[in-house]
């Protein structure tokens, strides 16, 4: 019963008619989903390869420190008691760390 109502419907409207909302779907899920991810990627691996000794960061776990030393996978994050601790390079919150060092703006006053 379920066979003969879809070889009815299929043959009704055609191929492409059943298969062009699954493609619109496709469609608006990787402009929206797919798309935005991966230059949000692009932008934090361009963000963490700039990165030079001395500058201050976040990671992703919210500690905060500075750059005391750098290698080909990992940093030396320098805390403010002075303790050292080593993180992967992935590890960096680009969000958080440009919110850290982007300038204060003033209070606006009436």
């Amino acid at each position: 019963m379920i066979a003969t109502i879809l070889l009815q419907a299929s043959g009704a409207g055609g191929g492409l008619g059943m298969f062009l909302p699954m493609v619109l779907i496709i469609v608006v899920f990787y402009f929206f989903m797919i798309r935005p991810q991966v230059k949000k990627q692009k932008d934090q691996k361009k963000y963490v390869e700039e990165l030079k000794k001395g500058d201050r960061i976040v990671t992703t776990a919210g500690i905060h420190g500075r750059i005391a030393d750098m290698n080909d996978a990992t940093f030396l994050v320098e805390t403010e008691g002075g303790g050292k601790i080593r993180f992967e390079k992935s590890a960096i919150s680009l969000e958080a760390s440009k919110a850290l060092n982007a300038p204060a703006t003033p209070a606006k006053t009436k």
